[in-house]
């Protein structure tokens, strides 16, 4: 296949994506991540603010929606390809042998392989943290490759910046920053570098760009870098077999099994020339250390599926020069359980139940059960949930009803936290909620959340009533995530007296 008709490929793949982006319903952490983008901050509980900000300047183009939502995630997965391209020739380029190049046609296989994933497909689609993460290890892997192709000092500021920002997207960007300092420590040409500013400058840009999240947990009693660095502690070692074998499970899924396979050999490939070639030795390290982590956190407690996907486009670079025939039949593979996942997703072909179905628990039914909810409920009622995800669902679908969210987390943000009078509370039977919350708990039947085939699942309800005074037992975590817009006399006042208004 032509390079002409790979670009028309990606750009097919794009214009589907964009569709998609549009058409399926946003899941629940989708909708968390909304509510994150308008309580504007510089950290939250779960991860840094990035996806909150990619989300916030797309629903300003677009709107609160799936299209607002997504869009700046679908065309970054885009963006991303002519830095990946780069970066392929750049760090493939000391070989002398033309089959190990990174010439046009490994450019292809790498950048092919790391579209066909199915990590890629989904988070290209689906917005969360992992979407700018991968975007900005892109850009940081560009300018590894860019300073050791050209040994010009000026590309550590770039690498410093990026690697900054994709630590603002998710935590883990960490590992393969310390895969850099590992290698600047450990390997001669390395060790060189470090004899020169532009290295600690670097390290000194990318200090600045998460200096905003680290002042946010240390204005809130660390709160985010306790509960992500918390889960290093786990350990259960007698499950340890179990949780390596869920890892590497995980990861061929994630992967899809060919391209698994072609990111094995080329890892391999790049043990065997990090010795004798610089590039393919910081390569190594920005790789192995993210795995060493992740293998040992396996040891002692699961290790969540995405994690790993950080290292994809290192994978991807490094596959690049795996000329085996069977990477194209790899990358078809690939495409067509992506486009079988999406399917799926979009009209349930295969009767799955609800407990093997990810994407319908995930996106099925939630705009029908908003409304439902608003037909059930009176006026000036407001409406909540006991879980976060169902709670951002109903604020992003019922923006004309107050919406509150009563939880813990919901303490540590940015939001109205003084909720009156009565509503409609929404709760999974399985989970149990903290009655302290309210004055009155009425049970008054149950919900069916349901897909465009089958029931996602079913939601007891309840009508509750707030405390006036509040009581002094009551747990924290009240938020308004969405306020209903006033009406009657008052709504015609100009926006300085609405403010003012008692």
């Amino acid at each position: 296949m032509s390079l002409r008709m790979w670009c028309g490929l990606l750009a097919g793949t794009l214009c589907l994506r964009l569709v998609l982006g549009w058409y399926l319903p946003v899941s629940p952490d989708e909708a968390y991540y909304w509510v994150w983008a308008h309580a504007p901050a510089a950290g939250y509980l779960d991860h840094p603010p990035m996806v909150a900000l990619w989300i916030r300047a797309g629903c300003a183009l677009f709107g609160d929606g799936g299209a607002g939502i997504r869009w700046i995630g679908t065309m970054a997965s885009m963006f991303a390809i002519p830095f990946l391209a780069q970066a392929i020739r750049d760090f493939h380029a000391p070989f002398p042998e033309p089959s190990a190049r990174g010439d046009d046609g490994g450019v292809i296989r790498g950048v092919a392989l790391l579209q066909a994933t199915l990590a890629m497909g989904v988070n290209a689609v689906v917005m969360t943290p992992d979407t700018p993460l991968l975007f900005f290890i892109t850009v940081m892997l560009w300018a590894v490759g860019r300073l050791m192709a050209t040994g010009h000092a000026r590309w550590w500021l770039v690498c410093g910046a990026a690697l900054g920002l994709a630590f603002d997207s998710k935590y883990t960007a960490v590992l393969p920053g310390a895969g850099i300092v590992a290698w600047l420590l450990l390997h001669g040409a390395g060790r060189a570098w470090l004899r020169r500013p532009a290295p600690w400058l670097g390290g000194i840009v990318a200090l600045a760009a998460v200096s905003p999240v680290i002042w946010w947990n240390a204005t809130h009693h660390w709160a985010s870098l306790l509960r992500q660095g918390g889960r290093v502690g786990d350990w259960h070692a007698g499950r340890a077999l179990g949780f390596l074998g869920e890892l590497v499970g995980g990861q061929v899924g994630l992967a899809t099994p060919g391209i698994f396979v072609m990111f094995i050999v080329g890892m391999m490939l790049v043990v065997r020339n990090a010795r004798r070639v610089p590039a393919q030795g910081v390569l190594l390290w920005m790789m192995l250390v993210p795995m060493v982590v992740f293998t040992m956190h396996a040891l002692g407690d699961r290790v969540q599926a995405n994690w790993p996907v950080i290292v994809y486009p290192l994978l991807a670079v490094a596959a690049a020069q795996v000329t085996w025939a069977g990477w194209k039949p790899a990358v078809a593979l690939g495409g067509v359980l992506c486009a079988l996942v999406f399917v799926q997703a979009a009209f349930e072909p295969l009767p799955l139940s609800a407990h093997t179905d990810v994407m319908l628990r995930q996106v099925g039914g939630w705009p029908a059960l908003a409304a439902d909810v608003d037909g059930r409920a009176m006026p000036g009622d407001f409406v909540t949930a006991c879980d976060y995800g169902t709670a951002s669902e109903l604020a992003l679908y019922l923006p004309h009803r107050t919406v509150a969210g009563m939880e813990p987390r919901w303490a540590l943000f940015n939001l109205p936290h003084e909720l009156r009078g009565q509503g409609l509370m929404l709760c999974n039977p399985r989970r149990v909620f903290d009655r302290r919350y309210f004055a009155t708990v009425e049970a008054v039947g149950s919900l069916r959340r349901h897909g465009r085939i089958r029931d996602a699942e079913t939601l007891d309800l309840y009508r509750v009533r707030m405390a006036d005074p509040v009581p002094p037992d009551q747990p924290p975590g009240i938020a308004i995530l969405s306020r209903a817009p006033m009406t009657g006399p008052q709504a015609s006042l100009p926006q300085d007296m609405l403010q003012a208004a008692p």
